[in-house]
């Protein structure tokens, strides 16, 4: 906009200097016409610049002063030298015509042009500059708001704008304030609801755990029968239960840490598909080493394996392909809600709409994996059945 309005005013003080210099070129070529008109009725020399027909005369303005007769002007260019002409009929048909000299107003007009656009560039680039600061300032906030965001959406819920203390070392951009102090906040809220959620989690989890292992030991003195093997089934469900909490709890917290070694993938794989109890196929395509912690990728693999069985059909089959491996079944496919939002704790539904289980071994697999710093994704196989890739680390 400013450099639009700079050109526009450019413009505008060419064409009005123009039309003024013209104007007065005209006026002053007519009054020495007059003089000239005087000059040839009395007889005398018609003085310089003065001709009666002169050859070089434009022809556009002796046909309007025959046609109208009548005095007339124009501006011409005579041998590159711009000249303002001025004419009136004479007798016998004739024109009586006047010269004078047009470069120096054409010289102060082209001066004032380069005047123009020198001052019109450095007024722009001056003003440039300053915006160019000023929003500056505020789009580096910005910058600086929208990368603290996307941190908070991959739960990184520490994250802030402005310091512990509400400061920021940048208060020019009060809209930008107001929008990293609103983000500060809804950050705040919502840490403190999860860990409100986290202990109250844990808390049951912990209060839940003594009255289950006393009633898994009171189950072994009833009297053996199916109802005493259902009992005995059922609590140990629910401990296995408490534990996944338990576990999750921890991995929300951030709690957990890797211990890492050198592993053999293949090795790995197989020993977590004996583990699972459970009938797998396993493809080696390519073996290779990898650092990882050992009983956390058992873990994922085997809440994998056990979720393929559960929710999928046969066979199911376990790819090793360098760091990358997939476990595949061929059953309805994962169902929609978990291919858009991922996991999510006691949702647990098949492609098909039946339910089962709580929605917790495909939690605790994407969240051990994070601990591994490792990525697991959830796909649904083009030939149907569903997949998902845990993509390790590099090999060492």
């Amino acid at each position: 906009m400013c450099c639009l309005l700079v050109a526009l005013l450019g413009v505008l003080v060419h064409v009005q200097v123009s039309e003024d210099n013209e104007s007065r070129a005209r006026g002053e070529a007519l009054s020495a016409l007059d003089d000239v008109v005087s000059a040839y009725r009395a007889g005398e020399p018609l003085g310089r610049g003065a001709a009666l027909n002169p050859p070089d005369m434009p022809a556009a303005l002796r046909e309007v002063v025959q046609a109208h007769q009548d005095r007339a002007t124009q501006l011409a260019d005579d041998h590159n030298r711009p000249t303002m002409w001025a004419a009136t009929p004479a007798s016998g048909g004739q024109v009586l015509a006047v010269r004078s000299d047009y470069s120096g107003p054409a010289d102060a007009l082209r001066r004032l042009d380069r005047a123009i656009v020198v001052s019109s560039a450095a007024a722009t680039s001056i003003t440039l500059a300053a915006g160019l600061i000023s929003v500056s300032r505020l789009t580096r906030r910005l910058r600086r708001t929208a990368q603290v965001a996307r941190r908070i959406s991959a739960g990184d819920l520490e994250a802030r704008v402005n310091d512990r203390h509400g400061r920021h070392a940048d208060q020019s951009a009060d809209e930008a304030v107001a929008v990293a102090a609103a983000l500060d906040a809804m950050a705040a809220a919502v840490q403190e609801r999860l860990h409100r959620e986290q202990r109250f989690t844990a808390d049951v989890a912990h209060e839940l755990r003594t009255p289950l292992a006393g009633l898994l030991i009171a189950s072994e003195l009833l009297e053996p029968g199916h109802s005493t093997d259902v009992v005995r089934e059922r609590i140990r469900t629910l401990c296995r239960l408490i534990e996944d909490l338990l576990e999750i709890s921890r991995l929300d917290a951030r709690a957990e840490r890797a211990e890492l070694d050198t592993h053999r993938l293949g090795l790995v794989v197989e020993r977590a598909a004996r583990a699972s109890g459970e009938s797998v196929v396993v493809r080696v395509v390519q073996d290779t080493c990898v650092q990882t912690d050992l009983r956390r990728l058992e873990r994922v693999l085997g809440n994998l394996v056990t979720n393929a069985h559960k929710h999928g059909r046969q066979p199911v089959v376990v790819s090793v392909d360098g760091p990358v491996v997939t476990v595949r079944d061929h059953g309805d496919g994962y169902p929609d809600h978990l291919l858009d939002h991922g996991p999510q704790r006691f949702r647990s539904q098949s492609k098909n709409g039946t339910r089962g289980g709580q929605g917790l071994g495909l939690t605790i697999a994407l969240g051990q994996a994070r601990v591994l710093g490792a990525a697991l994704e959830f796909s649904n196989a083009p030939g149907g059945g569903a997949l998902a890739t845990l993509r390790l680390p590099p090999p060492c």
